[in-house]
């Protein structure tokens, strides 16, 4: 029989995971305030994200373990009221092996940031295409609720069948994201922040960058753990910290975010222009997928698709720093009323009749 008010969140990755962070993490403070008996058990552990993050070969020991210790806690899984699963329970596990895990008792809830399923259907060995591409799209239907970052993954989801649907961006925590003091930059700062796996969307804009600095005095300043692209005078790479990431963006102009145009990125939640703006600055992005939706272009930044586009925006905020108040204004309005750890967790509370009373942030 489950308790009341016992719930296991099982997210991919420990904290040091900007997905399983953001999603799982930081509501962790609003659910023991709530009364929750909270246990957490991440999938990987911190030796597989470095190894993974450094490019170094992966200790399949290690994974081995990983795997092992999910199948232990889910023996346990009718002890809980809710379990909140991060994407999957066993990464390159068919369905038919995991649905055991979905016994009489709790109820399971899926939290989807990303469009996992294409790890799957679009896979480059036929042997995983054939035995995992609809995994997701049955997890997702089995689900007793989803929670998903954005509108392509909600589709998704309808097409596969699921029920009981809430939209829940990607969100930051606005009392950390305080408004920075006014800027005296001598030279204008384009920023980046990210995981090192995604910096090759940044890595396409070199021609873009090189190209701009024969007209512009700037720098772009690349937050994502001291890895870089290689723009040499252009560049300055800082190391990411969650102590220190939101104080990094503060002393930047713009803020930028390059995609390529391809279904995995459809998929994507606009995270780093939410930090962006609520930090107050005007924002360049590619119109890919949920940053269409966050940025208005022209109001609080611009949507651009090619390297003309990218350099005449560039130029144009590089230029005009009253244009990037005004957009930083409007950005961080925008962040205000619909991009808040506060607004997310009212959602929750609703969705999950859980008491009203408990204080918000």
């Amino acid at each position: 029989m489950p308790k009341k008010n016992k719930i296991l969140f099982l997210p991919k990755y420990p904290r040091m995971g900007a997905s399983s962070r953001l999603r799982t993490f930081q509501y962790l403070p609003l659910w023991e305030a709530a009364g929750f008996d909270v246990t957490l058990s991440s999938f990987f552990n911190k030796q597989y994200l470095e190894e993974h993050y450094a490019k170094r070969p992966i200790d399949k020991g290690n994974v081995l373990a990983c795997y092992k210790r999910r199948w232990k806690i889910l023996r346990n899984a009718a002890d809980y009221e809710y379990i909140i699963i991060e994407k999957e329970l066993f990464p390159f596990i068919p369905f038919g092996l995991e649905k055991w895990a979905f016994k009489q008792g709790p109820q399971y809830i899926f939290d989807y940031d990303d469009a996992v399923f294409h790890n799957y259907d679009l896979h480059g060995n036929k042997w995983i295409r054939s035995l995992l591409r609809d995994k997701i799209d049955r997890l997702m239907a089995r689900a007793d609720q989803l929670w998903l970052g954005n509108e392509y993954l909600a589709a998704r989801a309808q097409e596969a069948g699921a029920h009981n649907i809430m939209d829940l961006p990607t969100v930051i925590d606005l009392n950390k994201y305080q408004l920075g003091p006014v800027k005296e930059n001598a030279t204008v700062k384009i920023g980046w922040i990210g995981s090192p796996t995604t910096l090759k969307y940044l890595d396409q804009l070199k021609p873009v960058f090189e190209g701009l600095k024969k007209e512009e005095a700037f720098t772009l300043h690349i937050i994502a753990n001291g890895q870089g692209i290689g723009l040499f005078d252009l560049e300055k790479t800082l190391y990411w910290s969650e102590q220190e990431e939101v104080a990094m963006i503060q002393q930047l102009d713009i803020g930028i975010m390059p995609l390529n145009d391809t279904p995995w990125e459809q998929g994507k939640c606009a995270y780093k222009l939410i930090q962006y703006m609520a930090c107050g600055l005007p924002v360049i992005a590619s119109p890919i997928g949920m940053n269409k939706e966050v940025v208005r272009h022209g109001v609080n930044g611009f949507l651009a698709s090619s390297h003309e586009e990218w350099t005449r925006y560039l130029k144009i905020l590089l230029e005009d720093p009253y244009l990037r108040q005004i957009m930083g204004t409007a950005g961080r309005k925008l962040v205000e009323e619909k991009y808040t750890l506060e607004h997310n967790w009212q959602k929750i509370q609703s969705y999950l009749n859980i008491n009203s009373e408990v204080p918000h942030l």
